[in-house]
């Protein structure tokens, strides 16, 4: 199996690839969306628990063809949550360019941040964007 490279997208262009039906992952702590913000309809998950969502690596839960746009607080969160999905299988990755920050800044959907995290523990949620 080939290894596909996930490539390094501009928010507008994550944007324009979540609007055309790319499965949106945040892979963001609970307190970082809840400081900076959330992006309705994204699917939340812990980046060191991709099982969770994509189910084992051997048996994925999400088909191989889809496309994905993974975003965190910039793209050193980003980049290796879409360098384990690739490694994977998956065949059409990316990651935001300047991470939430720049997904809000360029004006994409977002919700603002309360400026507190509850201290409860994570749990994924599920969403299709």
């Amino acid at each position: 199996m080939t290894q596909h490279q996930p490539l390094l997208t501009p928010a507008t262009d994550a944007g324009t690839r979540v609007a055309a039906g790319a499965f949106l992952v945040d892979v963001r702590s609970e307190a970082g969306r809840a400081t900076a913000g959330a992006i309705p309809g994204a699917t939340v998950t812990d980046r060191e628990d991709l099982d969770a969502i994509f189910g084992a690596a051997s048996a994925p839960a999400v088909s191989l063809d889809t496309p994905i746009v993974v975003v965190c607080g910039s793209e050193r969160g980003s980049g290796p949550v879409a360098e384990a999905l690739a490694a994977r299988g998956y065949t059409d990755v990316s990651h935001v360019a300047g991470g939430f920050p720049a997904w809000r800044d360029a004006g994409l959907p977002a919700e603002p941040g309360t400026g507190a995290a509850s201290s409860g523990p994570h749990e994924p949620v599920r969403q299709r964007a």
